[in-house]
C-alpha cells in the first residue's frame, strides 16, 4: 500500500468482507505562524479575520511549562482486527514494558489475525506510558493498544 500510495482499500463478496487501511506515522501538517506583519496585513486586507491564538502546547512551551500529559501522549493503534499479545509466547517476557524506550522499528506486540502473528512496531520515538491491553485481547482496526509518551 505504501508503494502505491493507497491509503484504504475495501474488499467486499458474498459471506465476505475486508478492509484495509494504512495508517500514517509522523505526517501531522503544521501550520507554521506567520510574522506579526503578516497577520496585520492580513487583517487589513480581510477585516474581520482575526489571528487564532496558538493551541496550549505552544503557549506552554513559549512559557517554558511543561505542555500537558494529552499534548505530550500519542497512541500506537491496532493495524487490523486480531487478537493482541503482549509477548511473542506466553513463557517469554513482553516485548515492552512501562518506562521502556521505544524507537520507530521496535517490534511493541504481535496481533494475530487468521492464524498468522503480525509484529506491530512502535512507528515513534518514546517512552512507554501505558499498555491499554491484556494478552488475548481482541482489537479491532484503530483500537488504541499502548500509549507513548514523546
Amino acid at each position: 500500500m505504501e508503494k502505491s500510495r493507497m491509503r484504504r482499500m475495501v474488499l467486499k463478496t458474498e459471506g465476505f468482507e475486508i478492509e484495509l487501511e494504512r495508517e500514517s506515522f509522523g505526517t501531522e501538517m503544521v501550520m507554521p505562524e506567520l510574522p506579526q506583519i503578516m497577520v496585520g496585513r492580513a487583517e487589513a486586507l480581510h477585516p474581520g479575520l482575526a489571528a487564532a491564538p496558538p493551541p496550549a502546547p505552544i503557549l506552554a512551551a513559549q512559557k517554558g511549562e511543561e505542555p500537558p500529559l494529552a499534548a505530550r501522549s500519542r497512541f500506537i493503534t491496532s493495524p487490523m482486527v486480531g487478537t493482541f499479545y503482549q509477548a511473542p509466547s506466553p513463557e517469554d517476557p513482553p516485548f515492552v514494558r512501562v518506562g521502556d524506550l521505544v524507537e520507530e522499528e521496535t517490534v511493541v506486540c504481535i496481533i494475530e489475525a487468521m492464524k498468522v502473528m503480525n509484529e506491530v512496531k512502535a512507528g515513534m520515538r518514546g517512552t512507554v506510558a501505558e499498555v491499554l491491553m491484556q494478552s488475548g485481547d481482541p482489537v479491532e482496526f484503530g483500537t488504541k493498544i499502548i500509549r507513548i509518551e514523546t
